[in-house]
């Protein structure tokens, strides 16, 4: 029986145009040479519900079953991406972010049913709040004060205006490979959500 361990995350994929949505405010944003900031690559954006670390090959299908059972009491929902901001603050800008709007109580319940269901598999819960967004690109350790004030302030200059729509179906079960390149994701469980709403049960 082998050990093997990978990297994996609870997250819920993007369509096409959300990323591209994505990719082009990303150009914009590099117009202006950033030396100390490492981009996401837009492609690979998800929204992560649930990081869980290494994982042992033998757990997918125990894991896959609890959010599979999170997820059967819903249906489909919508959400939108919209908005850009930091964290913590535009003065010390570490993570850049697209914010997510939308069906929020649904996607929160969710997340924290999965979270819920994780948790006798060895999962702890999450300390801090779930704040759903979307991460764009993350400060190095070595930025200036300067820099990172700078940067804060293109940010905070920055109009992103559009906002896509999309319906959530599904939450993935992903693998991460960390390569000299960057993250390669797959995908290796998936769950629909598949809740009739003609049931008429709510």
């Amino acid at each position: 029986m082998s050990m093997e361990q990978i990297r994996s995350f609870i997250a819920i994929e993007l369509p096409a145009e959300v990323k591209s949505a994505l990719a082009d405010l990303q150009a914009r944003l590099q117009m202006e040479k950033q030396p100390a900031v490492k981009w996401v690559d837009p492609y690979g954006i998800h929204l992560t519900l649930k990081f869980l670390g290494n994982i042992a090959v033998s757990q997918i299908s125990d894991i896959t079953s609890a959010v599979e059972a999170a997820g059967q009491d819903f249906s489909p929902f919508t959400l939108e991406i919209k908005g850009l901001g930091v964290f913590p603050n535009f003065k010390r800008v570490r993570v850049v972010w697209v914010g997510v709007e939308g069906d929020i109580p649904q996607l929160k319940l969710l997340q924290q049913r999965i979270e819920a269901n994780l948790v006798p598999f060895g999962f702890a819960r999450e300390s801090r709040p779930f704040t759903p967004h979307l991460t764009l690109a993350r400060v190095k350790e070595k930025a200036s004060p300067t820099e990172q004030q700078r940067f804060g302030q293109l940010i905070a200059d920055t109009r992103f205006e559009v906002t896509r729509n999309f319906t959530v179906r599904s939450i993935n079960l992903m693998r991460s490979q960390l390569t000299t390149e960057g993250a390669i994701y797959q995908q290796i469980g998936s769950v629909s959500l598949k809740k009739s709403l003609s049931k008429g049960s709510d």
